[in-house]
């Protein structure tokens, strides 16, 4: 039953595409994220329907698709110059087999980042694009959020959905995704048109913050917190009254402490004694490795380099009580450990000029994100939407760009989409500013000449 009804869904918006192109686009942000075919046990899996929908998207667009004053931007330019890169880096990869195999998504991803600009070419576009993002993580973490208000989870144990530790399902991925998009959420209960922002609205967006505030506690994923600081702070450049602010948010975090699983705050308290604990303190060990892995090979070993990799580390704890406490070090030999930071993922995968033009895409954002909205922050009645969802889609940014300092998501799918709106906000702003600002060569006159004498 679960599989007819994933396919009367999918076939229900594959018919609707037909007519209108952009639900194609809409399509594959769904089956991009959420991965019904995962849900699937049989029928899904038969058919690639990630594919059939970028393909679907593609025709379309070029069949149907108004193309008028379409605008390629630099960042485009530099996401198509990082796909080549990428491709360049597989073909000398350290791991030929195992880097085939993620490049098989980071193309997809890379690519559909490329395309989905171009098909935002009005308001309600950029808003539809934006409203089927933040509702379908919200399928993952509704699930997530209810699990752990009613007493589950723990590290490594919440499922999300289905049994899988990839992709958004993993824990700290998905804490980190469900903080960032916390701006976007309250945008829409503010200014939001496809549903006007009603006490229903607004009931909900609430709610699914709240949701998402639970997403660290039930993964708990030191990730999701360190997320949180830095969205307080953020938001800390809109609150009229800032004292007030922070004397809340201090009084509210204190309230919340006993209320928290202990397991949750154990975990928690790592972040200071990260030598205690295996997952963190060989991530040092693990940059350094990269480090010293990039002067010999500048541009990278491609990807899933890290397989190489051999650390040596202490491991520390405390054995006894009071006077009578020792600090013992274990020392510890791990092989093929992960990054853990988008960072020294790409720096090692793909050496210093993948970092560079990852950099320059991701700065080039928030940079571009900062023009717009100080360019419209006194904009008339009409385009008050605007500087709002500017600085939503750069705190999103940053908050995810943060997170990723702690998690190797430099190349996930859902950032790409977040960067292709916010250019897409960038190219629809400026063909509207060139529209506004067109004026006939010779202005009409308002009185008749006067009669020559």
């Amino acid at each position: 039953m679960r599989d007819l009804a994933f396919i009367a869904f999918l076939a229900a918006i594959f018919a609707l595409g037909f007519r209108r192109p952009f639900i194609f686009v809409l399509a594959y942000v769904y089956i991009d994220v959420v991965s019904p075919q995962r849900m699937s046990y049989f029928l899904l899996n038969a058919f690639p329907i990630s594919a059939m929908a970028v393909g679907f998207a593609v025709v379309t667009w070029l069949a149907f698709d108004d193309k008028k004053d379409t605008r390629f931007a630099p960042r485009q330019g530099l996401m198509l110059a990082l796909l080549a890169y990428c491709w360049w880096t597989t073909t000398k990869a350290d791991f030929p087999i195992d880097a085939a195999f993620k490049w098989d998504w980071v193309w997809k991803a890379l690519a559909f980042a490329i395309f989905l600009p171009l098909t935002l070419r009005t308001k309600l576009r950029i808003e539809a694009l934006l409203l089927f993002m933040l509702l379908s993580v919200a399928t993952i973490i509704i699930s997530g959020g209810l699990k752990t208000a009613l007493g589950g989870g723990g590290y490594g144990q919440l499922k999300l959905i289905v049994d899988n530790n990839s992709g958004l399902f993993e824990g700290s991925i998905i804490s980190a995704v469900a903080i960032c998009i916390i701006p976007l959420i309250l945008w829409f209960t503010r200014y939001g048109t496809i549903f006007p922002p009603d006490w229903r609205v607004k009931l909900f967006g609430y709610a699914l913050i709240f949701a998402c505030l639970l997403m660290p506690v039930g993964t708990e994923a030191r990730t999701g917190l360190v997320c949180i600081a830095l969205l307080a702070v953020l938001m800390l450049r809109d609150v009229k009254r800032r004292m007030l602010y922070v004397g809340g948010a201090a009084l509210l975090g204190l309230a919340a402490i006993p209320f928290l699983p202990t397991a949750f705050t154990e975990r928690m308290g790592t972040i200071r004694t990260y030598q205690a604990d295996a997952s963190a303190s060989t991530r040092i060990e693990v940059w350094k490795w990269t480090w010293e892995y990039v002067k010999d090979h500048p541009f990278g070993g491609g990807f899933e380099a890290y397989r190489q990799n051999e650390i040596k580390y202490d491991k520390v704890s405390v054995v006894g009580e009071g006077p009578n406490v020792t600090v013992v070090r274990t020392p510890e030999i791990d092989k093929a450990r992960a990054y853990h930071s988008a960072f020294f993922e790409m720096l090692g995968e793909q050496g210093w000029p993948g970092l560079i033009l990852w950099l320059m895409i991701h700065l080039g954002g928030i940079l571009r994100m900062e023009v717009l909205r100080r360019r419209y922050w006194k904009a008339p009645p009409d385009q008050a939407w605007v500087s709002p969802l500017a600085t939503a889609l750069q705190h999103a940014h940053m908050i995810y760009l943060f997170g990723s300092l702690f998690v190797g998501i430099a190349l996930n799918p859902f950032v790409y989409m977040l960067v292709g709106a916010q250019i897409g906000l960038d190219t629809y702003l400026a063909r509207k500013r060139a529209e506004e600002g067109m004026q006939p060569m010779r202005k009409p006159r308002n009185s008749p000449a006067p009669a020559a004498t």
